[in-house]
């Protein structure tokens, strides 16, 4: 699934990404980490994967989005 990186904090490397509909889902340290990242900024085209449902879903896997 594909998103846009809202908000990141590299002291928690936790953040937010926007889905293509404008909903805002949180990721947390182990997401970030897991998609081998160093850095990530506002307006980055990223790739996510998420698990759950409704209140539940949440991000498992950040990097970024590549042709």
């Amino acid at each position: 699934m594909q998103a846009t990186a809202f908000t990141y904090d590299s002291d928690t490397r936790a953040g937010s990404v926007l889905l293509d509909d404008g909903t805002p889902l949180p990721f947390d340290a182990a997401a970030f980490d897991a998609g081998g990242l160093r850095l990530l900024r506002p307006g980055q085209r990223v790739r996510i994967e998420v698990e759950g449902e409704g209140e539940a879903r949440r991000v498992t896997f950040v990097t970024l989005q590549t042709l």
